[in-house]
């Protein structure tokens, strides 16, 4: 290793750091530091992050012991005050000169544009990074992504939990430095069981080694993520069962210990009875255990696995221990299913109207009868009955009322459906009033059914409105109702459900059903133009270049396009397969062309006149002129059909006639009544390509 170079450690030691945002505050800690480090032109090499229930830390390789030395220019007074009549410096030339710890002879005349000045030039040495470090890290811990702070004992320092050890090193070298009321230096801790003792550390190498096998924690955060994955996952296997987790439930179990055991227990089959899912929530949310359902009937198994702490010398007990405080969890998910199903989810209606949407929007109730109206009005749409759609949409927050969605927000729907099962609903309804949900996360799968589409729809587009029409819409990164995901679900619900709605519509009935004092159609224009952001957004994110969006979205800007989703997609999708054409790239100019010269041939708004062949002089012209009228009852036909993609595989034949006009006529001839003819036949050619996009926007390699 270079001897300017020396390895950094940084670790802070504490209490219980809260668990579900602790990977977040791990990488945020890493993040600041290293541009803390760039920030100060210190060199590094790679780096990597550390966290468990009790401590954050961060290794940096080979960073440089010193800042690089750098020029310098200072400007001091203007010459002909520096200096006097009879050239001796002044006392304004010998201030500056000491200011700069220089003789007067070390100075120098710097010539601007704006004049002569007395200054100086030279060499400042970089600070040191142990002088840096104490400031750099400081600042790191301040930027910390922590919603609230807190002081403890008689410490003034804050930070989300007490702070008890500091090691900042470099190299074998302890950094001086006190942060958060701790000094730092070269000790760390082991597991509070395992290994409570002091932990010396003789250089940040050994740091993640130390700690594994002398203090039992694994600091590593994804090391021991994968430890405990694979730890359930061979436990389940031993058992002939799966495992149930997601990346959330992963993190925080990882999150909660630094010495992961996992271990299985059981509890009584009779819980059985309760949904899988009210169990699920129960044993994941409230204990972070692992369900386990089986592999030949993927049914729940009254077993689970929960990671433990520490390595026990009688695992049985800890087993047991589990098993005691899981049976209270359950009964409470068995009592709610009992008690709730004493009464339907249509009686549970009229209580609706005691729960408040929103206080200028209404109650529940009146929230489901906007859609319950909504739904109807688009139910042949769908091809869905309007009795249906009605009697789902005033079903469909009941569920909201019942005990088990109170102790368990995450299942509403889900618990609707299996009320409205009971009930002895149409099966239809009762799968639509868990599908309305979806997509409840990014990746979720769209609602499946007609009915569970419109439902989706619906109620989202009723939300929509009515918080924009509140002057409520996000702002920045708030997002307090939740609007940026109803409408890309709202979206992604008409696109992957292939259903053709006009939004325009949707969102104009949904402002006409919202109270009038709150001017709600004032909104539609602003959710229609929300909408189309998170639309572009979400061709971004599936790598469509943002010019495809452009092409079909410049349509609707010229009122030639109505907004329907799925009709929109189909020509995004067209284009995507157009610009892979030979011919597109020379389509695309040749359109702005005509866009531009359509735009700047005439002030009035008078449309030009049918193209007259009489008055076509060049072959060019009226081989144009053929072309066009070959291709436009084709054309017309494809598009009629939302058959996009072929339309535009047609218009790509007239590339050859197109450059060859351009090639041999002037548009903008002498003669008027030539020039307009022209004119008429390039607005023939932009018609038929804006029958299905701008091409214009699409790129040209220009």
């Amino acid at each position: 290793m270079n001897h300017a170079h020396r390895d950094l450690l940084v670790e802070l030691g504490t209490e219980e750091l809260p668990p579900k945002g602790l990977r977040r505050l791990m990488e945020s800690f890493e993040s600041q530091i290293i541009a803390g480090l760039n920030q100060a032109e210190l060199p590094h090499a790679e780096h990597r992050c550390f966290a468990t229930p009790r401590r954050l830390a961060v290794l940096v390789r080979c960073v440089a012991l010193q800042q690089p030395a750098r020029q310098i220019e200072r400007k001091g007074p203007a010459w002909s005050v520096a200096y006097d009549t009879a050239g001796q410096p002044t006392q304004a030339a010998l201030g500056f000169a000491r200011s700069c710890g220089v003789e007067i002879e070390q100075l120098c005349r710097l010539e601007t544009a704006k004049g002569v000045w007395l200054g100086y030039r030279g060499t400042e040495s970089g600070r040191t990074t142990a002088e840096l470090l104490p400031k750099i890290i400081a600042q790191a811990l301040t930027r910390l992504p922590i919603a609230k702070r807190m002081r403890w004992g008689k410490s003034q320092a804050e930070f989300v939990r007490p702070v008890h050890w500091l090691v900042l090193m470099l190299g074998e070298e302890v950094v001086p430095a006190t942060l958060l009321d701790t000094a730092s230096g070269n000790t760390s801790r082991g597991h509070r069981i395992h290994h409570p003792q002091p932990i010396p550390l003789r250089n940040p190498l050994e740091y993640s080694d130390r700690l594994r096998e002398k203090g039992c924690v694994i600091a590593d955060f994804e090391a021991r993520r994968e430890r405990i994955l694979s730890q359930v996952t061979q436990c389940a296997k031993a058992l002939g069962a799966q495992a149930l987790w997601d990346d959330a439930l992963l993190d925080e179990v990882t999150a909660l210990v630094e010495w992961p055991v996992a271990l299985a227990g059981s509890f009584d089959e009779t819980f059985l009875r309760v949904p899988a899912e009210a169990l699920i929530s129960s044993m994941q949310g409230h204990q972070k255990y692992f369900p386990l359902r089986s592999k030949s009937d993927a049914g729940l198994l009254a077993r689970f696995i929960t990671v433990a702490n520490l390595k026990s010398q009688d695992p049985a007990q800890v087993i047991a221990g589990n098993e005691r405080v899981i049976r209270p969890r359950l009964a409470d998910a068995a009592f709610f299913w009992d008690q709730d199903r004493r009464r339907s989810l249509a009686e549970r209606i009229p209580q609706l109207k005691n729960v408040l949407f929103q206080k200028q929007l209404g109650s529940l109730f009146d929230k489901s009868a906007r859609v319950a109206a909504l739904g109807r009005h688009f139910a042949d749409d769908f091809s869905v009955v309007g009795d249906q759609i009605e009697r789902a949409a005033w079903l469909s927050k009941t569920d909201l009322l019942t005990d088990m969605v109170g102790e368990f927000p995450e299942l509403q729907g889900v618990m609707g459906r299996y009320y409205a099962v009971h009930d002895g609903e149409d099966e239809a309804i009762a799968h639509a009033l868990d599908e309305a949900y979806r997509p409840r996360f990014a990746g979720d799968a769209i609602a499946p059914s007609s009915l569970g589409q419109l439902l989706a729809i619906t109620e989202r587009a009723d939300t929509l409105i009515g918080i924009f029409a509140l002057g409520k819409a996000p702002t920045g990164a708030k997002d307090p109702f939740a609007l940026r995901r109803a409408a890309l679900g709202l979206l992604r619900t008409c696109i992957e459900g292939q259903r053709s709605i006009d939004l325009e519509a949707l969102f104009r009935l949904a402002a006409e059903l919202m109270p009038t004092e709150i001017h709600a159609t004032r909104q539609i224009q602003p959710v229609l133009q929300f909408c189309l952001e998170r639309l572009r957004g979400l061709y971004l994110e599936r790598n469509h270049p943002g010019e495809l969006f452009e092409a079909v979205r410049a349509l609707t800007q010229q009122k030639r396009l109505i907004v329907d989703p799925w009709d929109f997609h189909r020509r995004v999708m067209a284009c995507a397969e157009f610009v892979q054409l030979p011919e597109a790239t020379s389509l695309a100019a040749s359109n702005k062309r005509i866009h531009n010269i359509l735009r700047h041939a005439d002030a009035s708004d008078q449309p030009f006149p049918p193209v007259d062949p009489e008055h076509l002089e060049y072959p060019e012209e009226r081989q144009l002129y053929e072309a066009v009228n070959a291709l436009a009852t084709e054309v017309e036909n494809r598009v009629n059909t939302g058959e996009y993609t072929a339309a535009l595989r047609h218009l790509a034949i007239l590339r050859e006639p197109i450059d060859r006009f351009f090639d041999a006529v002037l548009v903008m001839a002498d003669e008027p009544r030539v020039r307009t003819n022209r004119l008429a036949l390039l607005t023939c050619v932009s018609e038929l390509f804006l029958s299905v996009a701008d091409v214009g926007w699409l790129p040209t390699g220009e």
